[in-house]
């Protein structure tokens, strides 16, 4: 698709918060995002919008989450999301309608109002999502179905308004959202997969980093403590 071909979407939600308290004694911003008459967005974060893991979220490369109201709707389907659920409870900090994974690409160049922001990533699903919905298959499922949303990296500061439109700037790599899931998240080890993907402008550093160690070892990593989180946060989820 190209840039002229994506028309401006108009944002459903802006969402931030800064509380911590989670559940079964786990840390996590999750389930704290409120709605916000507005973002004030740096190159380091979100004011007012805390992270509990500096190590797997926040940071440069994933300052804001997207997440697509849709998904939701699709989640329920499954039988996975009851139906009073909705954003922001993936944590998201922009809710959209109708924008998905196949529409933007990896390096995307995209602008919110005044803020210009760069797409980096998919979610890479993690275990407090089962958690979050008392699923203990929800971030496998998200995982597999591609319905994770993206994150962005910001390339000139300033303040998100929910009246603002999501405009497609430039397109700087040929790896969609979409396929850039099937080729990081797929079990076998695929080292053209890794090295197609790897030269996609923009990509973020830790999945850079991942890509590369796989072609150095050879093999994929263990996903099961991302996925399902440690031991006794399994047998709590019947896992």
């Amino acid at each position: 698709m190209s840039v002229s071909a994506l028309p401006p979407h108009q944002l459903c939600g802006l969402f931030a918060g800064d509380n911590l308290v989670f559940r079964e004694g786990l840390p996590s911003g999750i389930d704290a995002k409120k709605p916000q008459p507005l973002l004030q967005v740096g190159y380091a974060g979100v004011l007012h919008d805390a992270q509990a893991d500096a190590k797997n979220h926040g940071g440069a490369d994933r300052v804001l989450h997207h997440f697509p109201q849709q998904h939701y709707q699709r989640y329920q389907q499954l039988g996975l999301v009851d139906a009073t659920r909705a954003a922001p409870a993936m944590g998201e900090n922009i809710s959209s309608l109708g924008l998905s994974e196949q529409d933007l690409f990896i390096g995307d160049i995209v602008a919110i109002g005044a803020v210009r922001l760069q797409v980096t990533q998919p979610r890479s699903p993690c275990f407090k999502l089962n958690v979050q919905f008392q699923q203990p298959s929800f971030s496998q499922t998200m995982q597999d179905s591609a319905m994770c949303g993206w994150f962005y990296r910001v390339l000139d500061e300033g303040c998100i308004r929910p009246q603002d439109q999501l405009r497609l700037l430039e397109r700087r790599s040929a790896i969609s959202l979409a396929q850039a899931m099937a080729l990081y998240f797929a079990p076998h080890y695929d080292a053209a997969a890794y090295e197609t993907l790897l030269a996609a402008e923009g990509l973020a550093a830790d999945w850079q980093r991942n890509l590369q160690k796989r072609l150095n070892s050879g093999v994929v990593e263990d996903w099961r403590k991302r996925l399902h989180g440690p031991a006794q946060l399994q047998n709590l989820q019947g896992n």
